[in-house]
């Protein structure tokens, strides 16, 4: 997926910003990854209290191959079709991924912030 249609995707987000990663691309509100693309899908951050909302759609969790060839989950879940064709549930969905980030990174201890702030400049 090329970054003008990931831009057109997350219109409704401010600030954004596409960094190519891990063969695919993290998706930014400012400093704060809020989505990935890889291999041609989008996934969403999600936490305790959103993950119900993507399983509740029959979504998956992000997975990939560890170096000891074994299955590694992520919090990020693939996002809904819907929001592929729909500006309102791409908003919707994409507010709860950047809500999540926003709590996963305030659950960080103050010093790993201050690392992670330091290496997005």
């Amino acid at each position: 997926m090329d970054a003008d249609t990931i831009r057109d995707v997350f219109r409704s987000v401010d600030l954004l910003r596409i960094r190519k990663m891990f063969g695919g691309q993290g998706i930014y509100q400012g400093d704060l990854m809020f989505a990935l693309e890889a291999g041609g899908e989008l996934y969403l951050k999600a936490d305790a209290e959103t993950v119900e909302t993507f399983r509740s759609i029959n979504s998956r969790p992000f997975t990939y191959t560890a170096h000891n060839g074994r299955a590694m989950e992520m919090s990020y879940w693939l996002m809904p079709d819907a929001c592929l064709d729909d500006e309102d549930e791409a908003a919707r969905f994409a507010s709860l991924a950047v809500q999540a980030a926003r709590r996963a990174q305030a659950a960080k201890p103050a010093k790993a912030r201050a690392k992670a702030s330091k290496k997005s400049t």
